[in-house]
């Protein structure tokens, strides 16, 4: 396939230009009562006329680059390699069609262009982006210069998310919205070393704040997520953040500090959280909880956090489990809660670096 960058699908209620990432959030709707173009909320509603395109070319593009690159790691065959490059060069190098690396135009209500914290989650995908492209440091499809720019636009998106009000607002958030900042920081903080923006300390900062902040703010005694609990899909909601909170460990951690094994003095940690959820991942109708209101039946898919805790606790029936589960989702919802889909970028990222 091409690439088809945000420049391919331009939006006139876009207050940026065709380079910005814009997508509308599906709960407002026009009044057509007051015929004034104004917009009002309808809760746990799903506006089919929201802007998404941007939002669906990102989910495609990540999940391009990722299944290329890790053929190329499993194959050693160049040619997957090559046309993930050329995907990268769209989205990251190339001027008439990159990405501008910050959010500020996410999740908008429509007719306004007041920054939301929600938007930031419209990258997620960009973690596992960056996993992959770690691997192609020394496979010279993408010469000196364009490597050089591929690092430095995950290093302007790092300063964006650590520096806009917006971004920052999306961290301290007690639910997957501040995890889905945290793995995205922590992703593009581990290409830091290889760009100009040679700084560990970022990544020292966020070990810290998963040990002081998330553990604490998220995850109660009994290894719930109280703040997933109270949405309209709190066993995907559960299981998403369980998926990017493993993910934050297998990134953060290192070979002489293992963020796996932080708790807090009452108990509470990831071991708590795993064992809590594995069971319902196993049976979902032994969810103690209310049903999610949609794709409730659609779930649970190959949960990455079931093969990464289990590599990490040495808990075999975690991987045992996570084999038997579809590692392919087809539906569109369901793929924007699975942010990890190729686990061999994971498991032998030690190798890539």
């Amino acid at each position: 396939m091409p690439p088809a960058t945000l420049t391919a699908f331009p939006c006139p209620r876009n207050p940026g230009n065709v380079h910005d990432f814009y997508s509308e959030a599906e709960e407002w709707w026009a009044d057509t009562s007051a015929g004034d173009g104004k917009y009002t909320q309808r809760l746990n509603t799903v506006n089919p006329d929201a802007f998404a395109a941007h939002s669906a070319a990102l989910l495609n593009f990540s999940m391009l680059v990722s299944g290329l690159i890790a053929a190329f790691v499993l194959t050693g065959e160049r040619r997957y390699a090559s046309h993930a490059a050329t995907h990268l060069r769209a989205w990251f190098v190339d001027p008439a069609q990159r990405m501008t690396p910050a959010l500020p135009y996410a999740q908008l209500v429509p007719g306004t262009s007041v920054a939301r914290f929600e938007g930031v989650i419209e990258t997620v995908d960009l973690a596992e982006v960056a996993q992959a492209t770690s691997f192609l440091a020394r496979s010279e499809v993408l010469d000196d210069g364009e490597m050089s720019a591929v690092y430095a636009w995950f290093t302007a998106y790092l300063d964006w998310l650590t520096s806009a009000r917006v971004a920052l607002l999306a961290r301290d958030q007690k639910n997957h919205h501040g995890s889905s900042w945290l793995l995205q920081a922590a992703a593009f903080a581990r290409l830091a070393p290889v760009s100009s923006k040679s700084d560990g300390h970022l990544l020292v900062e966020l070990r810290h704040q998963f040990r002081s902040t998330t553990i604490r703010a998220q995850i109660t005694a009994d290894g719930s997520f109280p703040h997933e609990l109270t949405t309209p899909t709190p066993y995907r909601n559960s299981l998403f953040n369980l998926d990017m909170l493993a993910g934050i460990c297998d990134l953060l951690s290192t070979r002489f500090e293992s963020v796996w094994e932080y708790e807090l003095q009452d108990g509470p940690g990831m071991r708590t959280a795993v064992a809590r959820h594995f069971p319902f991942i196993q049976n979902r109708g032994s969810w103690p909880y209310r049903a999610d209101a949609s794709h409730f039946s659609a779930l649970p898919v190959r949960q990455p956090s079931l093969l990464l805790a289990g590599r990490a606790y040495s808990r075999p029936e975690y991987v045992e489990l996570w084999k038997t589960l579809n590692p392919d989702p087809t539906d569109p919802v369901i793929q924007r809660c699975f942010p990890i889909r190729q686990p061999l970028l994971w498991v032998r990222r030690a190798q890539a670096l």
